[in-house]
């Protein structure tokens, strides 16, 4: 090595399930996206409320570019509003632990019926789906996504959220700057997402392990 060059540490990659959001000790940012009608309402009031319905389970995503390829970077039909929840850690925490996948996995689950009445028991339901690059393309690692009905659903909209805030212009602008090939601008108007440490249980039930 010549005198003076610096060693660059090998890049670390990234197991295949992994939680990552934007994060600190308190709080924690998940990303949905709605019709017009259910983002002012929930805005107005600090809180979903109806129009948003409580009758079917609803999906949080703790990854940006994930919800920007789910919601086609908020131009969707019935996804034309971004929104950024920020929820209480414990809450999320509590979503997890009760979390069942929403598939079969031998290295999970005792039988497939056990993981069947699981599932159909389950407020909380989880789902590993590709990550995506900026570029909105496929990454060899996976995201979650966290499915809410019943008590949990209550939970999370009566005891979880700290606020809610309207990124649907952040979304737009980003997407303008990924497109001019300007992906390090985009990635700055995002905040960073990073690991979500969780327990060994926690890890196990989502076949993280």
């Amino acid at each position: 090595m010549p005198s003076g060059a610096a060693a660059t540490a090998p890049e670390v990659p990234v197991p295949e399930r992994q939680i990552r959001a934007a994060h600190d000790d308190k709080v924690l940012t998940i990303y949905q996206a709605f019709r017009p009608a259910i983002a002012d309402a929930a805005i107005q009031a600090g809180r979903f409320v109806a129009p948003f319905s409580f009758a079917r389970m609803t999906w949080i995503k703790p990854s940006f570019t994930w919800m920007m390829h789910r919601s086609s970077w908020g131009t969707a039909p019935g996804q034309e509003r971004v929104l950024a929840i920020r929820l209480r850690r414990e809450g999320f925490a509590e979503a997890l632990a009760q979390a069942c996948l929403t598939s079969f996995h031998p290295t999970v689950h005792d039988s497939y019926d056990s993981w069947h009445e699981q599932l159909r028991r389950s407020d909380v339901r989880a789902q590993w789906d590709p990550e995506r690059t900026w570029e909105l393309q496929p990454l060899p690692y996976r995201t979650i996504q966290i499915g809410l009905a019943r008590r949990a659903l209550s939970r999370y909209v009566n005891a979880w959220i700290c606020d809610i805030s309207d990124v649907t212009d952040r979304a737009h602008a980003t997407r303008e700057l990924v497109q001019a090939g300007r992906v390090e601008a985009a990635r700055a108007l995002v905040p960073a997402e990073t690991e979500v440490l969780v327990d060994d249980d926690v890890r196990r039930r989502l076949g993280m392990t």
